[in-house]
C-alpha cells in the first residue's frame, strides 16, 4: 500500500490551540519539558470513561498514565506505571544514554523501528551494522539477553529521549487534545533522509486516540515503521484469570525467550496455545508470552484486540486503525500484573535475511512521503 501524504495534519496545529509550556510553572518536567495532563470529568452512572491521560513531550511524547472512571469500582489506571514522581527519578536520572527505561513503563511510542533489529555487533558492542535496499545503517545495540553468549541488538527505536517542539494543548466541547511536533531528522544519524513526526493525543469520554505521521521531509528514500508499548493494568491482580483476544492467524517462530529473535518462519495458531482468536478471549493462566501474531482480522477498519480482567469487570478494546499495522506483539509475563499489546507496522528483525521474500512490514517513504498509525482505546464491561 503506498504511503499517503499528510497536509491534514496541520489541522491540529490551527489556531485555538494553547501552548502547553504556557502552562503554570509548578507543573512537573520529565526530560526537560513540562508534563501535559489532559482531563475531564466522569459524568457517567452506568458506563465506564475516560477521566485522563498524562503524556512526556521530553521523552518522545510518551503517555506516562491513563484514569477511567469504572462506575461501582471508582477510579482505575489503564495503564501499569509508576507516578510522576518516581517517574521523573527513573527517566531522568537512572535511565540509559538510549532511554531504554521508557519502555518498561506507560506507553512509549516507538520508531522509526519497534521491536528487534539483529546486525553485525561492533567491537565496542556499542552499535550494530545492518542493511536496507544496499545501504548501511548503523544503530545503538541497546539490548541484550540474559543468558550467556546473548546477541546485543537495537530494539524498539530512537525517539525515547526526543524533546517534542509545538506542543499545543486545544480543548473541545467534550473533548482535549495535545500535538505535538518531533523533528527527528536522521534520528541522530542512525537513520536514512530526514523526518517530522507529529504526534497527536486525543482524550474522549469514551475513547483515548493515539496517532503519529510520520513524513520524509528528507531527499532520499527511508524504510518507516511506527508502533507503541502501552502497559495495560489488570485491575484485579489475578492475572490466570485474565482473557486476551488476539485476531491473529499466524505467530513468528522464535529462537527462545531470551533473545526473542525470529527464525522467519510464521507458524500457524491453529491448535496451539497462541490461538487466542476465541471471542471474549483465551485465559492467559500461567503462560509467558512475548510474540508476534500477524494475518490480522479487520473488522470495519479496524483490528482489534482486547484485555479482559473478568474478576475486575474490567475490559479495555485496543483498536489498530491504520492498514498498515501488520503485527501485533504481546509480552505477558506470568509474574506480573500488566500485558503489553503492541500494535505495530512490523515483524521483528524486519531487514534479517531469515525472512526472505516475505513482507516485513516496513513502509518505504520516497521524498515528500508520509505514513500514518493510529491506535483507538475502548473500555468496556465485561
Amino acid at each position: 500500500m503506498r504511503p499517503h501524504f499528510c497536509s491534514f495534519v496541520c489541522i491540529a496545529l490551527m489556531s485555538g490551540c494553547l501552548f502547553a509550556s504556557a502552562r503554570a510553572q509548578s507543573v512537573p518536567q520529565i526530560g526537560g519539558q513540562n508534563i501535559v495532563a489532559l482531563s475531564r470529568t466522569a459524568v457517567s452512572t452506568t458506563v465506564p470513561e475516560f477521566t485522563s491521560v498524562t503524556v512526556m513531550p521530553g521523552r518522545g511524547m510518551e503517555i506516562l498514565s491513563i484514569t477511567a472512571n469504572f462506575p461501582g469500582r471508582g477510579l482505575v489506571n489503564v495503564l501499569a506505571s509508576p507516578d510522576v514522581s518516581t517517574a521523573e527519578k527513573m527517566l531522568d536520572k537512572q535511565d540509559t544514554a538510549n532511554g531504554d527505561l521508557g519502555y518498561r513503563m506507560g506507553a512509549a511510542f516507538l520508531c522509526p523501528y519497534p521491536n528487534r533489529i539483529r546486525g553485525k555487533v561492533s567491537a565496542d558492542g556499542k552499535t550494530l551494522t545492518t542493511e536496507w535496499e544496499g545501504r548501511l545503517l548503523t544503530l545503538p545495540a541497546n539490548n541484550v539477553g540474559k543468558l550467556p553468549g546473548a546477541e546485543r541488538h537495537a530494539m524498539h527505536g530512537l525517539i525515547l529521549k526526543a524533546k517534542t517542539d509545538d506542543v499545543r494543548v486545544s480543548r473541545m466541547p467534550g473533548a482535549e487534545q495535545v500535538t505535538g511536533v518531533i523533528h527527528a531528522g536522521s534520528f541522530g544519524g542512525h537513520w536514512l533522509s530526514k523526518t517530522d513526526l507529529v504526534v497527536t493525543i486525543t482524550l474522549t469520554a469514551q475513547a483515548v486516540d493515539a496517532s503519529i505521521v510520520a513524513h520524509n521531509i528528507g531527499g532520499e528514500p527511508e524504510p518507516m515503521a511506527i508502533g507503541w508499548h502501552p502497559y495495560f493494568n489488570l485491575p484485579s491482580e489475578n492475572r490466570t484469570q485474565v482473557r486476551v483476544h488476539i485476531p491473529g492467524s499466524m505467530v513468528a517462530q522464535v529462537d527462545n525467550y531470551d533473545n526473542v529473535f525470529p527464525t522467519g518462519k510464521l507458524l500457524p495458531v491453529e491448535g496451539t496455545r497462541f490461538d487466542l482468536r476465541a471471542p471474549g478471549g483465551v485465559p492467559l493462566r500461567n503462560n509467558f508470552f512475548d510474540d508476534n501474531w500477524s494475518h490480522l482480522e479487520w473488522k470495519n477498519g479496524g483490528v482489534s484486540t482486547q484485555v479482559i480482567d473478568p474478576a475486575a469487570h474490567y475490559g479495555v478494546d485496543i483498536e489498530g486503525l491504520s492498514p498498515e499495522i501488520k503485527s501485533i506483539q504481546m509480552y505477558a509475563p506470568p509474574d506480573k500484573s500488566f500485558v503489553a499489546i503492541e500494535d505495530q507496522y512490523n515483524l521483528a528483525d524486519p531487514f534479517g535475511k531469515e525472512w526472505g521474500t516475505t513482507n516485513t512490514g516496513m513502509v518505504t517513504l520516497q521524498p515528500g512521503e508520509s505514513t500514518h498509525w493510529r491506535v483507538r482505546l475502548h473500555l468496556f464491561v465485561p
